[in-house]
């Protein structure tokens, strides 16, 4: 076969919707991470400077933070090695299924997944057994690992229930940031607003951040202002707002990857083995 005759078949069998799942998890999970650590960091400084004058107040919260921080280097580090399993997985059951179909003529390694993963022939022709190839081979001891769609997608199914409750989580931030946020606009346009300046306040302990007996906990009026006006401030909230984005792309992402894979997995049971749910 030519080369470009080689690529056109490789691109037929290429699983676009993984592709982009990957690309969606990577980035997502990046962006999640990456911006989430700088945030919490930036929450860290603004509570220390503004809010309280006792390290005994906020020590439990510095705590949390720091512990969250090391579960998002546990969280990148997964999901950038389960979402290159996922496009494994992709590649390889698309491309059984689609030759079940008869749209993608399977080269050496793919016939060697396909006879895995389909449980199609082993390799014995009128000569009797024939000498397996050495890519075939490996191509079949990956096809046993990756070629089960059913085990990803219930592995995937789980994931996504837990980065859902992650997705909620993510949007707490960035509401407290957008509350405090609205009430510096009020007090910057004072003609808006019926309330005194002076009794426009952000309460860092009304979200449980500190405890209730922390001094002096809350900023009002134009002291607020000013923080709001501050750079670490601005920053903050930016990086909340794009680890939301973040968490919302690998959502996407993650659900790609189940209907992908649910979908090869049901091609495979019902026409690859001949197999009834």
């Amino acid at each position: 076969l030519g080369l470009l005759e080689c690529c056109a078949r490789c691109l037929i069998g290429a699983p676009f919707a993984s592709l982009v799942a990957t690309g969606l998890c990577f980035f997502g999970v990046a962006l999640f991470c990456g911006c989430g650590h700088e945030a919490l960091t930036g929450t860290e400084q603004l509570i220390e400077t503004y809010f309280s004058k006792n390290y005994q107040d906020y020590e439990y919260l510095i705590d949390v933070i720091h512990a969250f921080q090391y579960a998002i280097y546990g969280t990148a580090s997964f999901f950038f090695l389960y979402g290159a399993l996922l496009l494994a997985e992709g590649f390889y059951t698309t491309g059984a299924v689609r030759q079940i179909f008869g749209d993608y003529r399977t080269t050496i390694c793919g016939k060697g997944l396909s006879a895995t993963v389909t449980g199609g022939p082993k390799g014995r022709g009128a000569r009797g057994p024939q000498r397996a190839h050495s890519l075939q081979r490996v191509c079949q001891c990956l096809g046993k690992w990756l070629g089960h769609p059913d085990k990803f997608v219930g592995i995937t199914y789980v994931l996504t229930i837990i980065w859902l409750l992650v997705f909620a989580c993510s949007a707490v931030p960035v509401y407290i940031y957008f509350n405090t946020w609205t009430t510096c606009q009020s007090i910057a346009n004072p003609s808006k607003t019926s309330a005194s300046i002076g009794t426009l306040c952000a309460d860092a302990r009304m979200y449980g951040v500190l405890p209730w007996n922390a001094f002096p906990g809350k900023v009002c009026g134009s002291n607020l202002l000013s923080i709001c006006k501050t750079s670490e401030f601005q920053m903050t909230f930016h990086l909340f707002i794009a680890a939301f984005v973040g968490a919302a792309a690998t959502l996407v992402s993650l659900l790609t990857f189940m209907i992908a894979a649910t979908y090869n997995f049901a091609v495979l049971k019902l026409m690859g083995r001949g197999t009834k749910f």
